[in-house]
């Protein structure tokens, strides 16, 4: 049984960790506001482009289409882009996007597909290099950015096209957060490279002449499209670390509560015991006498 000095000790030991706690939770819950709103004010951007995109993809044949939405013509090697994040104490946030990295990557090996990482954060390092200790291609360092955004992902973006046109990989997915709330951010796999050619709208009959070419302005709006994705990830990311992060950190707080309440309760009894001890050696002494 522990003794009163280090049950004391314990107790304020688990109010320090408390206070730590709280403070994160306030600052990630003053950080979330301008987060989710930055990444809800770039899903309306990127749903518009998807929308030109399917316009002028429906207007190019498949020789004349560029590299970007044609592809290589093979689909053997397979590049993961993980998109974490680079601080911890955020919940499962990590885990759960590295658990859906591994289970897309089993998926791919099982269909005899050679599949390769592309990292985006630090969390996401450690667990996929001690299962893929040689899979791991590329890693972009966002640690020394304060808030990641549209330059860190015109760089991911360039990395990737060209190693896309090196012919390093046939087809890239993009595996990020997606911000609900700050209890839900959901991982999610979509296709990254060759560009997946959205559905048109086939009930639209407004007829549209693009100049000076659909496939003109395709090879300067694929690249752009595919660092919109990007930049919409680390905005994602961003939105669902902060809310991630607000969510364990108020957990946390109201668990070092509850063990503060139980060891203070304990405490109390011990030195209650211990008193009730002392006067009862007392009464039995003068009664000896």
């Amino acid at each position: 049984m522990p003794s009163l000095k280090e049950l004391k000790d314990r107790i304020g030991s688990v109010k320090s960790t408390q206070k730590i706690t709280k403070a994160k939770q306030m600052v990630a819950a003053a950080k979330l506001r301008r987060a989710q709103a930055a990444a809800e004010a770039a899903r309306p951007y990127a749903e518009r482009l998807s929308s030109v995109m399917a316009s002028l993809a429906s207007k190019v044949s498949g020789d004349s289409a560029p590299r970007l939405l044609a592809g290589n013509g093979k689909d053997q090697r397979h590049m993961l882009v993980l998109v974490n994040t680079d601080k911890g104490l955020c919940g499962g946030l990590n885990a759960n996007l590295v658990k859906e990295a591994k289970l897309q990557a089993t998926k791919l090996a099982a269909e005899g597909k050679d599949v390769s990482f592309y990292l985006v954060g630090k969390k996401g390092r450690a667990p996929i290099k001690r299962e893929y200790p040689n899979g791991i291609a590329k890693h972009y360092d966002t640690s020394e950015v304060r808030t990641p955004g549209f330059e860190e992902a015109d760089a991911i973006a360039a990395e990737l096209i060209e190693m896309f046109d090196a012919d390093q990989f046939d087809v890239a997915h993009l595996i990020r957060p997606q911000f609900q709330s700050a209890l839900v951010q959901n991982p999610t796999t979509t296709q990254l490279i060759p560009v997946p050619s959205p559905e048109t709208d086939v009930s639209s009959d407004a007829v549209v002449e693009y100049e000076p070419g659909e496939e003109e302005i395709l090879e300067e709006l694929l690249p752009r499209y595919v660092k919109t994705q990007l930049f919409g990830a680390l905005l994602e990311r961003e939105a669902s670390e902060q809310g991630a992060s607000m969510t364990a950190m108020d957990n946390a707080t109201r668990n070092a509560g509850d063990l503060i309440n139980k060891l203070t309760i304990q405490y109390n009894r011990s030195r209650q015991a211990a008193i009730t001890t002392e006067l009862i050696e007392i009464i039995a002494g003068a009664e000896a006498l």
